[in-house]
């Protein structure tokens, strides 16, 4: 059967999405696939009606953030609207693998569950020759009496048998070196999603990737990668610190793309704990990196909340963190979330004049609103509202430039978001 991959880029899911493109590469038989990509929804509308001409089996492929989900229901709405069921449309990423029930209900066929490099070359092959494709590990789909099926992973994947993006339908961007997370915040999904034991692409891996970018872009390559907390790559377990490892990894990068070349390392789209920044760490940016900031994941200044959320670290951690890059001349743009779970006005108190100690040490604010993440354990927190003195602060600071972020739209989308999933 002639298949056609439409794969749909959202602003937010361009590096997951290029995953399982580079993954559908690796395969003799998923190499013939037409894949296209499409960036708005015209586009996409356009592909299927030329694909549907030709005859072909149309698959569309979504890769959905919770943060979107209501866009992307939207959009599924229309889709199904316009060409009903001679389309496929599967989708993965963070609100599929936490809430598959959901997604389902909203009209994707499949849902791929957690990483899906390996199911989704598994699926691409079965459709190809018609075959079922209910056994593959890994998936939810409704049956044909709308029963829903759950076929759990029973491995992880290993990072090096597989592209961080597409070489013969050309995607670069950003390069996933790390999976899995030991920490377990109760907020955030990396640490269920892909386990509590850091699983690393190899440095000699990484390298034979970004041979390909500089060959692409000839010596003006930008590089940035993608992990829950940069400074802990090549360590063992994902807790401490592997300052050779790290060396290694970025004088290996470094010699690749040349002087003209750029490294970007601990600021977007990874992050840093605050813990792991010290006058080592932040060495090798200053040696190694071009970038002038790095984002630390702070997330409360109450240390009372902190515990609450399973962080690991402490408030002093955050200030050592602030003081440590200011005098590094390195801007520390540092994560805060408000409204969770339990939050008592004095949480937020004590947060905010954290800010404003941050703010007066050299530190720029990345404020957010907490939104329930589906397969977390605060995935059915009530949602709080923020008090009249909270909003005038970030208020004021986001006038004085101190203060950055999506706060508002995040505290109404939470609150339609409140409760819904299962």
């Amino acid at each position: 059967m002639k298949i056609a991959f439409i794969v749909y880029y959202s602003k937010d899911t361009i590096y997951s999405l290029n995953a399982v493109v580079g993954a559908l590469e690796t395969d003799k038989e998923t190499q013939k696939i037409n894949i296209s990509y499409s960036l708005n929804q015209k586009q996409l509308f356009s592909q299927i009606e030329t694909q549907l001409k030709l005859k072909k089996k149309v698959v569309i492929g979504l890769s959905v953030f919770t943060t979107e989900i209501l866009e992307i229901s939207s959009l599924i709405k229309k889709i199904r609207k316009r060409f009903g069921k001679r389309v496929l449309i599967i989708a993965g990423g963070p609100h599929p693998s936490g809430a598959p029930k959901d997604i389902l209900k909203r009209g994707v066929d499949v849902a791929f569950i957690g990483e899906s490099e390996d199911s989704i070359v598994k699926f691409f092959r079965k459709i190809q020759i018609n075959e079922n494709y209910g056994d593959i590990e890994g998936i939810a789909y409704n049956n044909k009496r709308s029963k829903f099926h759950y076929n759990k992973k029973t491995h992880f994947i290993d990072l090096n048998r597989f592209p961080p993006f597409p070489v013969k339908n050309p995607r670069f961007g950003a390069i996933e070196i790390t999976r899995g997370c030991p920490y377990s915040c109760n907020f955030c999904q990396t640490s269920f999603m892909m386990g509590i034991k850091p699983r690393y692409r190899s440095i000699e891996t990484i390298s034979k990737y970004v041979k390909i970018v500089e060959n692409e872009f000839k010596h003006k390559t930008d590089i940035r990668f993608i992990l829950p907390n940069a400074f802990s790559y090549g360590s063992i377990d994902g807790r401490s610190v592997n300052l050779s490892k790290l060396e290694e990894l970025l004088s290996s990068v470094k010699k690749i793309i040349g002087s003209e070349g750029r490294i970007f390392f601990g600021s977007f789209p990874s992050e840093v704990r605050p813990e792991h920044v010290n006058k080592d760490t932040l060495a090798l940016i200053q040696k190694y990196a071009n970038n002038d900031n790095i984002i630390i994941g702070a997330q409360s200044g109450s240390q009372r909340m902190l515990d609450f959320c399973n962080r690991g670290h402490s408030v002093e951690d955050i200030y050592n963190s602030v003081e440590i890059s200011s005098n590094f001349n390195i801007l520390p743009n540092v994560d805060f979330i408000f409204g969770l779970p339990r939050e008592t006005k004095g949480d937020r108190i004590q947060t905010i004049e954290c800010m404003k100690d941050l703010i007066k040490i050299g530190a720029r604010i990345h404020a957010h609103y907490f939104i329930p993440l589906p397969g977390t354990p605060f995935k059915n927190a009530s949602v709080q509202r923020l008090d009249k003195e909270t909003k005038q602060f970030l208020k004021k600071y986001n006038y004085r430039g101190k203060v950055y972020g999506n706060w508002r739209k995040q505290e109404k989308l939470a609150k339609k978001l409140d409760k819904i999933f299962d």
